[in-house]
């Protein structure tokens, strides 16, 4: 973790605090001497459900630009509001990132999704943001999926047949790539050959960890099922769009620049050391617009130093292993309501 990194961070702090009262409000309950931190673990954490309490926002309403909202299928979503300069951060983060892994081509690119998803250009899902935010990287964009989330079989032939001979970007979240595209084309016993593609997904893992579906199960069944053998997951929320960790061809998730990560208890909030395990600590410096630059997530997992993987990407490995059992990690509320 470097020093311009927690520079970055403290002055976010700062300016959010002097731009969001009820982030103030927050701050000044639970985090009085901020200014005086001198390490990661010392700064301010938000709990990210508090944008599920909260709107939360550093801006004037008449800067909104987009507002974005998690995909959460159970009680309130959380509500992200994005001035300009934040969404063009968060785009410019996205393309160093997969350009770090993939190169600066732009590829021919199937969403594993129905374009209806990425309709609304105004209230967006984590989903819309995401294959919209991928999408910068496609050279001719299809959806494989039609209105009712099935497979539009001749739509992924024809897309094949075009694109014969040519590197293919697969992308999809998890759990429709595993439900909605590869357990169906078992079913139909379909003959897709994506050998010249390669695959990002994310988020989802939930719903695969109560079918028993491992990352090396996810990965082995699609090299069966399309003969695709290069699979990327990623993760990421909706709450630090743009500050993804990408899984290595070593199969780690490492932080992006201008980024971090540490692991805190789940009781004392304490500090964990590398290969400890606990609620994990997101830190970006691109979160202008509201107050997302360090947040205490509801996933469980732990940190390895960059140094013990030899692919050469210098950002702290993270090994997310589930979500906290009814996750609720509070705080925001119960300082504001003090």
């Amino acid at each position: 973790m470097h020093s311009d990194l927690l520079s970055d961070l403290k002055s976010l702090t700062e300016h959010h605090s002097q731009k969001c009262e009820t982030y103030k409000a927050y701050i000044n309950a639970l985090f009085p001497d901020y200014a005086q931190a001198v390490a990661f673990d010392e700064l301010p954490w938000l709990p990210v459900r508090a944008f599920k309490q909260f709107d939360l926002l550093s801006i004037p309403n008449e800067s909104i630009f987009k507002t974005m909202h998690s995909s959460g299928t159970g009680g309130v979503q959380s509500r992200i509001y994005l001035d300009q300069e934040t969404a063009k951060l968060q785009q410019a983060k996205l393309i160093e990132v997969f350009q770090t892994f993939f190169g600066k081509a732009r590829f021919p690119m199937l969403v594993i999704d129905a374009e209806s998803t990425v309709k609304n250009r105004k209230k967006f899902s984590a989903r819309t943001a995401a294959i919209n935010g991928f999408s910068i990287f496609s050279r001719g964009r299809e959806f494989a999926l039609n209105e009712d989330l099935d497979i539009d079989i001749q739509r992924v032939q024809q897309f094949l047949e075009k694109y014969s001979g040519k590197q293919i970007f697969i992308f999809g979240f998890t759990f429709i790539v595993w439900e909605k595209f590869i357990e169906r084309i078992e079913e139909l016993e379909l003959d897709f050959d994506f050998s010249n593609a390669f695959l990002v997904h994310g988020g989802g893992w939930k719903k695969l960890e109560n079918k028993k579906v491992s990352s090396e199960v996810f990965r082995d069944r699609i090299s069966k099922a399309i003969n695709c053998s290069k699979v990327h997951n990623y993760y990421g929320m909706i709450e630090q769009t743009g500050s993804i960790y990408m899984e290595c061809p070593n199969g780690h998730l490492h932080a992006p620049s201008g980024a971090d990560v540490l692991i805190r208890g789940r009781e004392d909030f304490l500090r964990k050391d590398h290969s400890e395990e606990g609620l994990i600590h997101l830190f970006s410096n691109i979160q202008r617009s509201y107050p997302g630059h360090s947040l205490l997530t509801e996933d469980i997992g732990y940190t390895l130093p960059a140094s013990t993987c030899d692919c050469g990407h210098e950002g702290t490995i993270l090994k997310v292993k589930g979500r906290l059992e009814k996750a609720e990690v509070r705080g925001c509320s119960d300082a504001v309501n003090r």
